[in-house]
């Protein structure tokens, strides 16, 4: 049996690519030789993934793992601008200034350093965006 996740990718690709229940089951019992998605396995639900993406199915993109980015005050959101973009630029996740923020200040998120540790923050990105051939 395969899980929930593969299974509902199923009925996904079904209802966007506007397969009939005849046509559905054809594809099944085609790719994997069973009537129901439920008696697919691991070893064949990927026949039947494949031959939905060959009739056009494009799945969704995993959501990346990682949390939003700060709302700082107004007063902050220049310097928090400049900071997304040094993360956004080197392709790290908020995560990676939260782990500076812990290990330069102590301070479990980057959203609650105060404006001379944020300041330094930035600095240390600046120089590691520098050190890592970006363009800042």
């Amino acid at each position: 049996m395969i899980s929930r996740g593969k299974l509902a990718q199923i009925h996904i690709a079904k209802q966007q690519l506007g397969l009939s229940d005849e046509d559905y089951r054809a594809i099944l019992a085609r790719t994997a030789g069973v009537s129901s998605a439920k008696q697919l396995t691991n070893r064949n639900v990927g026949n039947v993934l494949a031959e939905f993406k060959r009739l056009g199915w494009e799945p969704k993109p995993a959501k990346k793992a990682g949390r939003k980015a700060p709302r700082p005050p107004a007063t902050r959101q220049v310097v928090m601008g400049k900071v997304e973009a040094l993360l956004a630029d080197a392709g790290r996740p908020w995560a990676y200034a939260d782990a500076m923020a812990q290990r330069m200040f102590q301070v479990e998120r980057v959203d609650w350093l105060d404006d001379a540790q944020l300041h330094k923050l930035l600095q240390a990105l600046i120089i590691d965006n520098k050190r890592h051939g970006g363009e800042g």
